[in-house]
Order: C-alpha cells, then structure tokens, then sequence
C-alpha cells in the first residue's frame, strides 16, 4: 500500500480548509524556494484521510540528485521516540509490561553502577539518570556490543532525580525489553504491530539496504548563529553532545540507516507521520476501523507525568507522558515542538533539524513535516517549526485563525 491510498479527493473531504491549507503549503516551500532548505515534505490529516501533501526541492537519493517526491523517505531523527513508544504501549496493552517496574526486571544485564532501581517509566519519561551514556554508531547492530554498553553505563544522577533529555540511550532499553517481551527484533516488531497494521509501509525503524536509495541524504545548511548573537537574544543553550554534525550526517551511512535507532532513526515520510497520528487522535483506529491501540490505554499513556520536573535545557517544564510530549496551556507550546495555535492537548515528538509530528485532539488535525537540510541556525530552525505547526492547526473547515 502507498499513503497515495490514503489520501481525500480533496483537503475539503478531509474537513480542512482549501485556502489555508494552500497557503500551509506555500510556507512550506518558502525555506527551498529561498534556497535555505534543499527539499522538505509536508502533510496534513483529518477525518482518517491525508487532505494534502506535498514535498518540494531536491535531495540525492542512492547518490542521483532528484525531485523529491511524497514518497521519498527522510530521517526523522527523535519523532522516532513517539513511534517507537507507541509501539512499547502495545506490550503494556498485551499486559506483558508494567512501567512501574525496574528495568532489570526484564534486563538484568542492565542493573550495574547503581542502575538497578531505573524504572521503566523513568526511560519514557527521560528521568532515567543516565542521559549521556556512550554508545557509538558502528556499534549499533551489535546486540554484544549493546550488551556491553548497558552494563558499562553509570548514572549521572539518581534516578528519578531531574529531568535530562536523553537522546538515544533510554530508547535503546526499550528497545531491548521489546526484543525480549515479543521475542523479536524491535524493527520487526515495528513493522509487525504498527506499520503493516496501519498501513504505512513508509513508516520504518531503520530503512534496509535495498530500499536506501530512496532516502533524502542528510545534509548541513547555513551558518549557526554567533556568539555574540546568541547573547543579544538571551539564548544559553547547550545540545546534547549526540548532536552534532559527525552523528547527524552517520545517518547518511548504510548501516546506521538500517541500524534504526529507536530514539532518533525512523524513516518515514511525512504522509506516513501524519496518518500514524491521524490513528491515534481517532482513538488507536487504523484507516481500515481496526483497533490498534484502545482507548482507555491512550488516555492513560497520554497523560502528562512529569509535574515537579524542569526541563533545564529549554527552561520549561517538560510536559513528558509515555514517551510523547503534550503541548500545554502555559504559553511554552512552541518550545515544545508544536505550533501557537495549537490546543492544550495537542501531543506528538518533533526531531532535530526540524522534523515535526503531532496530532492535535482539538481539531482531529495530524501533521507531518520533514527535510533533509540540517539548519545550523538553531532559532531560524524553531521559527519555522512554530510557524509551520501554527498554520497546519488552524486548518479545519470552519477554524478561525488564532482559536
């Protein structure tokens, strides 16, 4: 199946509004028409169908520099956190997994250096105490090596302690306790539960080598802002020392790719993204009325759990459910990923370098955004998130801007 299957007649059958949607894809295309962004994809969703996508630019795909098209395929970096969650919520579901447990319930490699009271909930919720742990890419498809690396990890703090991203090591125990709860690898296990039963073939953990050449390849754009900069606009940001251009840029090699990080390497398309969310605001529904996930497990999973915490990187609180951000009423929602317009609600997991994925319950609204160009302007970057997501959630027939 294609997403081109899943797409209304029009964004007026999907209850968006033809004249805003238009002028959502004229923002879009903005960034590569100016020449800052190579390419980028962008889709909306509603009422269960795709009511308009589009990808514009180019993008070297299996080494040839083409159009991109909706069904190139983009590394969305850290929406794979609210995938691959989704998928760790149908082991809870299954009643084989229970949060409120320690990791090395299931992991007992992992309770070394004083890791031994780690929650399962604590990974989800990036409070796990161990957010840079080491664990380099060419050792990705190296169950051993992973092995290693659980045992090796010290905590920086105590569990449960403060809140720290952690940009792929929880998610790599996730990984693990899927792969030994359900008995297979956790890309397959992706594939099995989620993917396939939605119907979105374009919605991967990690892209096989015989299908690589139909990926947009990473690539670095504009200038990052200076320090003097920086200062004037108050900004005193450090990333996460994963970010940065050698890591970004591994994704670009075959084994990364297929390697699939489950906290920042799905491959997906923006079609894909949008319907993924389109299931979940309809209640865990695929396209076809199957239920995937139910209802009462969704609200409980989307449940904000982090109250009493700070995010001390983006000075917010953090907003964090089951390994999904929800966007909040306090004004901070575009610190969150998400756009100024959306509702409260709102919930989803954008990706470094721009990539953005939300639902918003609200309208019925879900949306998927990718590029392949990496801007280098961290605020530019921010900018263009909020700006796309604000106009993408003022696009129901019969929303008025701003509400």
């Amino acid at each position: 199946m294609s997403e081109t299957q899943l797409y209304a007649s029009s964004p007026a059958e999907a209850g968006l509004d033809p004249v805003k949607v238009a002028a959502l894809l004229d923002r879009a295309q903005r960034e590569v028409r100016e020449g800052l962004l190579p390419s980028c994809q962008v889709a909306i969703a509603r009422h269960g169908k795709i009511g308009a996508a589009a990808a514009f630019g180019e993008a070297v795909q299996g080494g040839v520099t083409k159009p991109a098209t909706n069904e190139t395929l983009y590394v969305a970096f850290s929406c794979a956190k609210g995938l691959f969650s989704a998928a760790t919520w149908l082991l809870i579901q299954d009643g084989k997994l229970d949060v409120t447990q320690p990791v090395v319930r299931y992991v007992p490699e992992f309770g070394t250096n004083g890791k031994e009271a780690v929650t399962v909930e604590q990974l989800f919720l990036h409070v796990g105490g161990f957010p840079d742990a080491p664990y380099a890419q060419r050792e990705w498809l190296d169950r051993a090596a992973r092995m290693r690396r659980f045992q090796s990890w010290r905590l920086q703090f105590p569990a449960g302690k403060e809140y720290a991203y952690h940009a792929t090591s929880a998610h790599w125990v996730m990984a693990e306790i899927v792969e030994r709860l359900s008995g297979m690898d956790f890309r397959e296990f992706f594939r099995l539960r989620v993917a396939e039963p939605l119907g979105l073939p374009n919605l991967r953990m990690g892209l096989p080598r015989d299908q690589q050449h139909r990926q947009a390849q990473l690539t670095y754009v504009g200038a990052p802002m200076t320090a003097e900069e920086m200062k004037q606009r108050g900004i005193n940001v450090v990333m996460p020392t994963e970010i940065n251009e050698e890591t970004i840029l591994g994704f670009n090699k075959p084994e990364v790719l297929e390697a699939g990080c489950p906290g920042g390497g799905a491959v997906v398309t923006a079609g894909a993204l949008a319907m993924f969310y389109q299931a979940l605001v309809n209640g865990g529904r695929a396209p076809d009325g199957k239920q995937i996930w139910r209802e009462e497990l969704l609200r409980d999973v989307l449940r904000i759990c982090t109250e009493g915490y700070f995010d001390r990187l983006f000075r917010v609180q953090p907003n964090r459910c089951l390994g999904m951000v929800v966007a909040g009423g306090d004004g901070k929602a575009g610190v969150r990923g998400f756009g100024k317009t959306n509702s409260a609600d709102a919930f989803g997991h954008n990706g470094a370098g721009g990539q953005v994925a939300w639902a918003d319950p609200a309208t019925g609204i879900s949306f998927g955004y990718c590029t392949n160009g990496f801007d280098r302007n961290d605020v530019r970057q921010g900018k263009r998130v909020v700006a796309i997501s604000s106009m993408a959630a003022v696009c129901a027939a019969g929303e008025r801007e701003g509400s």
